[in-house]
């Protein structure tokens, strides 16, 4: 079976998808077809590859209820939240089809006698994209639209744990007309990863994932001198200040610590409060809290669905424990939630007061619903906990001083920051992080830079001069 690649459903357990892992005769087909598709493709008019973008989009909506229901048996999030994954797709691949005019032209430098000059953008070639599964389709789409807008031909690996958005996409693409080798698919282990990381005809990668993953792609790609994207984890903070609308901040912040049982690399996973409204905001945070309802993601009264494996819910599990025996006192009863059971990906949300940055629920990222929260004195005592992480993915801050909080954000060491919301992503604005949350950007115009590179024409005019 090492030629097999297999989809375990959070579900049950069973086997949900398999599929048989490519040759590496196979893959090498794959970049051969791809390396030539793209020269083709980059004449092809900015206006023809739009309409075949949208005309895929209008082909992918087609089949939400058909998607929705395989990402609850593969990833395990509830079906009725499905359709959202969906129209957040088209959202950000309509926003950077729209974009493509502007981040595409070339740059026109000002006059100079006898001379034309400008900058043009060129398509890097082959681009592979290796996506994770728990946003499969919105992290996916961050970079192909926009790399298949801009010129190059994109090969998809996606996790073996959502192998079934790879084969939409691809069908999508292919009702909507695009040329055969355009965008592509392979399910490969990751040590072939590895191997068609190396392929001299990719021309730039772009990672979704964890940071040992990231460790992994720059590893394999060391010594090419091509262009690496990687976005990798979070453990981002949100601060609730004095003078914070508390029902909106409560609203928000549990939403963003338990959608998605927490799977979202920009979910909330540590919350600070002024000590002055911390005891009412935790009340009021574990009211909520009480009100989901644990089950199967096929159920449609379920609003949490199990994780994406056992071995990821007994991970949260640990660091709950470990939290609570440092001292750490738990608010969710967990019998409240009787589908919650050790063993299983089932997984009762948790909130934990009295932690501190001693527990590793407070430093290392969880990726799951449980979130920390501690009492703060002042800003810059929230501002020196929000930095104390070796992430940076995204922050918020929770206030009706808009000004403050912007100053508050100033000194924040993150790639988004957000001022009265959170866990939320703007396709209009880039998409990046600093420190361990990784390197480049998606979205926005800015995301069309990785997939480009700029080439200057100097022209003499009056050649006999």
């Amino acid at each position: 079976m090492e030629n097999v690649q297999q989809t375990i459903s959070p579900i049950d357990g069973s086997v949900y998808v398999e599929r048989k892992l490519a040759t590496d005769k196979e893959v090498s087909a794959v970049v051969e077809s791809a390396k030539a598709a793209q020269k083709n493709w980059s004449s092809t008019p900015l206006e023809v590859r739009a309409e075949i973008c949208r005309q895929m989009l209008v082909e992918f909506k087609s089949q939400e209820e058909a998607i929705s229901k395989e990402l609850a048996w593969m990833m395990g999030r509830p079906a009725r939240y499905g359709k959202n994954e969906v129209a957040g797709m088209i959202e950000r691949a309509e926003y950077m089809i729209n974009a493509a005019p502007s981040a595409l032209a070339s740059l026109e430098l000002g006059p100079k006698v006898g001379f034309k000059r400008y900058i043009k953008k060129i398509p890097v070639g082959v681009v592979l994209v290796v996506a994770p599964w728990n946003y499969p389709y919105l992290t996916a789409i961050n970079s192909i639209i926009p790399a298949i807008m801009a010129g190059n031909s994109v090969i998809l690996k996606h996790s073996a744990q959502t192998p079934l958005c790879a084969e939409r996409l691809y069908n999508a693409f292919h009702a909507a007309g695009l040329p055969e080798g355009v965008f592509q698919f392979l399910h490969i282990s990751h040590q072939s990863t590895a191997v068609l990381i190396k392929n001299p005809n990719i021309n730039y990668v772009a990672f979704t994932g964890s940071v040992p993953g990231g460790e992994a792609v720059e590893k394999a790609a060391s010594g090419r001198f091509i262009g690496v994207g990687l976005e990798l984890g979070g453990k981002d903070p949100v601060y609730i200040r004095e003078d914070a609308d508390l029902d909106l901040a409560v609203e928000a912040t549990v939403d963003g610590a338990f959608f998605n049982s927490g799977q979202s690399c920009c979910g909330t996973e540590r919350i600070y409060v002024h000590k002055s409204i911390y005891e009412t905001y935790l009340k009021k945070a574990v009211a909520l809290t009480k009100n989901y309802i644990l089950g199967r993601p096929d159920d449609p009264e379920t609003t949490l669905g199990p994780m994406v494996k056992s071995g990821a819910a007994d991970f949260v599990r640990q660091q709950i424990a470990d939290a609570i025996a440092r001292g750490a006192v738990p608010h969710i009863d967990e019998s409240l939630f009787p589908d919650s059971q050790r063993g299983t990906a089932y997984l009762a949300p948790q909130i934990l007061s009295r932690v501190d940055h001693s527990m590793r629920v407070m430093t290392e990222e969880s990726f799951g619903p449980v979130v920390g929260v501690m009492a703060v004195e002042n800003d810059d005592h929230a501002i020196g906990l929000m930095n104390d992480s070796e992430f940076g993915l995204t922050a918020a801050v929770f206030s009706q001083d808009i000004e403050k909080a912007i100053e508050i954000g100033e000194q924040v060491e993150a790639g988004t920051y957000f001022i009265n919301r959170c866990d939320y992503l703007d396709p209009g604005l880039a998409w990046t992080g600093v420190k361990n949350s990784g390197r480049g950007c998606t979205l926005s115009v800015l995301g069309y830079d990785a997939f480009v590179r700029p080439m200057s024409f100097h022209i003499k005019v009056n050649a006999g001069d």
